[in-house]
């Protein structure tokens, strides 16, 4: 096996995962590397993870924010596993290590908690009733790939970029909203404010993931089971569900709050290498 085909094949994506280390090539130099090969590469790295230990805890949306399309060259969502080792919980404010992470970003997103398994081809009020909680949360994501240079079966292979995910405080879903579609409404209409070092850098709202993070919620729904191999969403998972904002570059000693618009809490995140 050449030093390329390493990196390609599972073992070799996951070792450049651990060691934070570009790739040497895109997968997609080989043209018959599509999403559907992404996705079962994708789902070999995550048997390898569970493997060794780690657990699956749920999932990440991506690419869910159509206005930043054109610049990342991709025109439609992507989902990845989040996992026990990604995954971080605080009640407003928590730190994240950068280590081992590759040119890392971070995406101010709302994260759903599940209660239950959502119903087959499930409406917006079947999904509300299978979820438990609603928080903001951090993304923070990543490319192997330099400059995030990329196609979209590349990302798709690079874990859905995912690298940590910090969770803000859980507000039980009916604390915000009563139905599904006021839940849409509240969400869709919402603010976020992304901040560095108290020094405002962007801001957007809701709408700007697919129209509202209920609505990516049952896309992702539905893509996850169109696909080969894929394990359904569980009570307990968590899924977060795309940036209101671009991703930002992040670096150690940086300190980064979203503030969302009432009733949505925010969220501080200090960076540590």
């Amino acid at each position: 096996m050449t030093a390329d085909q390493y990196t390609l094949a599972p073992q070799g994506l996951l070792d450049h995962l651990d060691q934070g280390r570009l790739w040497s090539a895109p997968l997609t130099t080989d043209p018959t590397f599509d999403m559907a090969a992404a996705y079962e590469r994708a789902l070999a790295v995550r048997q390898l993870r569970i493997a060794r230990g780690e657990v699956p805890r749920g999932y990440k949306v991506g690419f869910t924010n159509r206005t930043i399309w054109p610049r990342y060259n991709v025109f439609a969502p992507i989902w990845g596993t989040v996992w026990d080792t990604t995954l971080g919980l605080c009640d407003g404010e928590g730190s994240v290590s950068l280590a081992r992470t590759c040119q890392p970003r971070l995406e101010p997103e709302v994260v759903f908690g599940m209660k239950a398994t959502p119903a087959p081809a499930a409406t917006l009020d079947q999904l509300f009733d299978a979820i438990d909680w609603v928080a903001p949360g951090f993304e923070i994501v990543q490319s192997h790939l330099p400059d995030w240079k990329f196609l979209p079966a590349d990302t798709v292979a690079d874990g859905a970029l995912h690298a940590r995910l910090l969770v803000g405080r859980r507000v039980p879903l009916r604390e915000l909203a009563d139905s599904a579609q006021a839940l849409d409404q509240l969400l869709a209409n919402a603010q976020a404010m992304l901040l560095k070092n108290d020094e405002p850098m962007d801001q957007g709202p809701g709408s700007n993931v697919l129209d509202s993070p209920l609505r990516a919620l049952r896309h992702f729904v539905e893509t996850l089971r169109a696909c080969p191999g894929a394990p359904d969403l569980l009570a307990g998972d968590v899924v977060t569900t795309g940036t209101w904002t671009d991703a930002w570059p992040v670096a150690p000693g940086e300190r980064w709050a979203a503030r969302f618009s009432s009733p949505l809490p925010g969220l501080v995140v200090n960076f540590t290498g």
